[in-house]
């Protein structure tokens, strides 16, 4: 349920993020959840000169970043509820002026969303504190990432505890908010069929891949100091392993499910320097062709250092050391510039232990579980069977279901859903503290390896599937990447 009254103030309201995601977002959960007129909803920012000049701007974004038609009507109806003032987080009478006009709004529920660069978390919660914001029922909404390494993520916490409970802190991480991605624990727990199969048994191996063909747009200055290991993996690969990996809940309040992905976390086997070389994989894009037009390599776009070691893609293998997973190797992958985008995560099933038949022709297994979460939910399910006329060779099929086609409804956006999770209260799709430390304890010695091995950056084109060197963390399983495969299915 949706409180009766409360307020949403948007930190950084004229950036990037905001305009693109989550304006469109809180536009389509208050125009599909009328209840949510009840609210306010303060934007703060630097840019814009005035309120009418920044809806004008926000209106052009919706028109071109909202997944549903634009309507007049219910854009009146929500910029009647659109507040704007301008904030520098550095300026203490900003925050005096917010102050006012939350008290103005005498709102049961406050939620600060906080999007904006990390480096102003504290200076913006240390500020909320001293003006009493953050007491009642507040909530605060952190983006990613969450800090730089382990160090500055614990130092980011140490300031937001201060003036906020753990179950006030809401740490948004916006693949948990896809439906494809809530799906999987439904798709695992919800089946007869599944679950007695997911495990050591019967699975060889997990690929995890997030793919992009986009390169870094406008986040140059951003991404330069980031890389795609802190900007994809230790999050958004991270979170999908612990769906695909962790042990039913006991029901599914919040901390129930939270405590399992912790549990995967804590099981995955540390990483030496040694180990981290020869289980990871790191590139950087350049120059090369994609769909018919020539792109520039990584070292040419806007705002990023030519000398630049920033790795652009990154490949990795992680065994977790448990009952259920034991000799199970986790391929993680992810980068720009790739030949397509997609989201998808692949279960190899072991082969039957005695082969009656000649098994398809360049396949390593007969069975595979493909979960495809981007641009198309569906799930396909490869098997093998027998061709008209021939009685010892088996040819692969595939059983496919198309989620949203199945289902035959609208479904919320991630930032929509978690938005609405936010007002509600459900912590259930955010991140805990434990999680994240965890997460950043294993992928620390990834993280160090241009310190120990300078030449551990390879380049890969434009438009391919990455560095070619990362098949080699599958050839000791006889195994190749979900794409090298496609031609044999």
């Amino acid at each position: 349920m949706f409180p009766e009254n409360f307020v949403f103030v948007l930190f950084g309201a004229t950036g990037d993020l905001a305009y693109k995601k989550l304006l469109p977002a809180l536009y389509q959960a208050v125009r599909f959840n009328p209840e949510l007129i009840k609210g306010h909803f303060i934007c703060l920012g630097r840019s814009a000169s005035n309120r009418d000049d920044y809806l004008q701007t926000v209106k052009q974004f919706l028109c071109e970043h909202s997944t549903i038609a634009f309507d007049e009507k219910h854009w009146q109806n929500f910029i009647q509820k659109i507040i704007f003032l301008k904030l520098d987080a550095d300026n203490d009478a900003d925050f005096d002026a917010l102050k006012t006009e939350i008290d103005r709004l005498n709102a049961a529920v406050k939620i600060y969303y906080l999007s904006t660069s990390p480096k102003l978390f504290t200076n913006i919660v240390t500020h909320l504190k001293r003006n009493d914001l953050h007491l009642g029922d507040a909530r605060l909404v952190l983006e990613k990432p969450l800090g730089h390494d382990l160090q500055s993520a614990q130092n980011i916490h140490k300031i937001v505890s201060d003036a906020f409970d753990e179950k006030q802190i809401y740490r948004i991480d916006h693949y948990l908010g896809k439906e494809s991605v809530q799906n999987l624990m439904a798709v695992r727990f919800g089946n007869r069929l599944l679950e007695p199969l997911w495990n050591r048994v019967h699975i060889r191996s997990v690929q995890i891949t997030l793919a992009e063909k986009i390169g870094i747009e406008s986040r140059g200055l951003f991404y330069d100091s980031t890389g795609a290991m802190r900007d994809m993996v230790q999050n958004h690969l991270m979170q999908l392993l612990c769906f695909i990996a962790m042990e039913p809940p006991y029901n599914l309040s919040p901390d129930a499910i939270r405590d399992e992905k912790l549990k995967v976390l804590r099981s995955i086997i540390p990483s030496t320097p040694a180990l981290a070389l020869k289980n990871c994989v790191m590139g950087q894009y350049i120059s090369g062709m994609m769909d018919g037009q020539n792109v520039c390599g990584y070292r040419q776009e806007h705002d990023v250092n030519p000398n630049s070691m920033t790795e652009t893609y990154t490949a990795l293998k992680l065994y977790i050391e448990n009952w259920r997973w034991t000799g199970v190797p986790f391929y993680l992958r992810t980068g720009k510039r790739l030949n397509q985008s997609l989201a998808q995560i692949v279960i190899h099933f072991r082969s039957v232990p005695h082969r009656l038949f000649t098994p398809p022709v360049g396949l390593t297994s007969e069975n595979r579980l493909v979960l495809n979460l981007h641009p198309n939910d569906e799930m396909r399910l490869y098997m093998a069977a027998k061709p008209a006329g021939n009685h010892h060779h088996l040819q692969s099929v595939s059983l496919n279901m198309n989620f949203a086609e199945q289902m035959n409804q609208r479904r919320p956006t991630a930032y929509e859903r978690l938005l609405c999770d936010i007002i509600k209260g459900d912590l259930s799709l955010f991140v805990r503290y434990d999680e994240l430390t965890e997460a950043w304890h294993k992928i620390s010695p990834f993280l160090d390896l241009q310190h120990h091995y300078p030449d551990v950056l390879k380049f890969y084109t434009a438009g391919s599937w990455g560095v070619p060197d990362a098949s080699v963390l599958l050839r000791d399983k006889k195994a190749r990447w979900f794409e090298d495969e496609l031609k044999y299915l």
